[in-house]
């Protein structure tokens, strides 16, 4: 098979697994592969597994062809293809990821419940990053468009920029996103999480990626609205996390690492068309 197709509560990747096929994944076949419409249609591809002696290597491609450091969910897709292409026989394994390594246990007989320790937070500026003076981007003022509001900016080896709000919705991040992605104060770009708060155990969030846009869910996204949420006292260290794809487990340990639990679906496996395939190959021949 060419390309295997999962999702993690809606928000969908392609696994293309390099000892099956040789492709050349520069940015217009990226954008062409993840396209909804001319490609398979995706939320971005993840590439891998890359086996370097006892490592688990794993690239994390965005639609837009630009590529992510972490991702909670392209680390939980990952990891139950591998289970799924007999690349792993144990319960617990790790995978590198260019956001740092992610430790994995698989939670059920068949990879559809998987646990991922996604490591310690940080609100350090010259961490996440953000511009200005070194300190804590913890509830800073930011303009969107005239109008001011809080923000907590967090790295979980990628970053974040979260804003609590008392009502939010699809067309209020759909609007703000793209302003904030591109904002000057992140000089690599951010994911923009409008978050709500809905007892101590439970918040909301809907989600504007970074190189992606709008989707569904976002395992990243979650641990980084729950951690946020959790510095500024609204919530305790045990949040599940409610997008539109649906709900995710999250513990925050005392040493700050965040644990992150949730499903895995299999959509599909195939083959790329002759016609696909020539064009991926147009620029590689030429």
């Amino acid at each position: 098979m060419d390309f295997y197709k999962y999702h993690a509560l809606g928000n969908d990747y392609i696994v293309i697994d390099p000892n099956k096929i040789e492709i050349d994944l520069n940015i217009d076949n990226i954008k062409l592969i993840c396209h909804r419409h001319r490609g398979v249609g995706s939320d971005g591809i993840l590439y891998g597994p890359i086996l370097e002696r006892d490592r688990i290597k794993l690239r994390i491609l965005n639609p837009d062809g630009s590529e992510a450091e972490k991702s909670g969910n392209g680390i939980r897709i990952f990891a139950r293809y591998l289970k799924d292409a007999g690349y792993v026989k144990n319960k617990e394994f790790s995978i590198d990821t260019s956001g740092g390594k992610a430790a994995v246990e698989i939670l059920d007989k068949k990879g559809e419940l998987i646990k991922v320790d996604m490591g310690p937070v940080t609100y350090q500026s010259e961490l996440i990053p953000v511009n200005g003076k070194g300190r804590e981007v913890v509830n800073e003022d930011i303009e969107v468009n005239g109008e001011v509001f809080k923000v907590t900016c967090v790295s979980i080896g990628n970053p974040h920029c979260v804003i609590p709000l008392d009502s939010i919705s699809k067309d209020l991040v759909v609007r703000m996103g793209p302003f904030i992605e591109n904002h000057s104060l992140f000089p690599n770009r951010i994911n923009l999480q409008l978050l709500k708060v809905i007892d101590r155990n439970n918040i909301q969030i809907e989600i504007w990626e970074r190189g992606a846009g709008y989707t569904l869910a976002s395992g990243s996204s979650s641990c980084a609205a729950a951690s946020a949420a959790n510095k500024l006292g609204l919530v305790d260290n045990l949040i599940k996390v409610h997008s539109p794809g649906g709900a995710i487990d999250i513990e925050i340990k005392e040493d700050g690492r965040v644990f992150m639990t949730g499903s895995v679906s299999s959509i599909a496996k195939g083959e790329f068309s002759k016609e696909l395939r020539e064009k991926l190959n147009k620029e590689k021949e030429l």
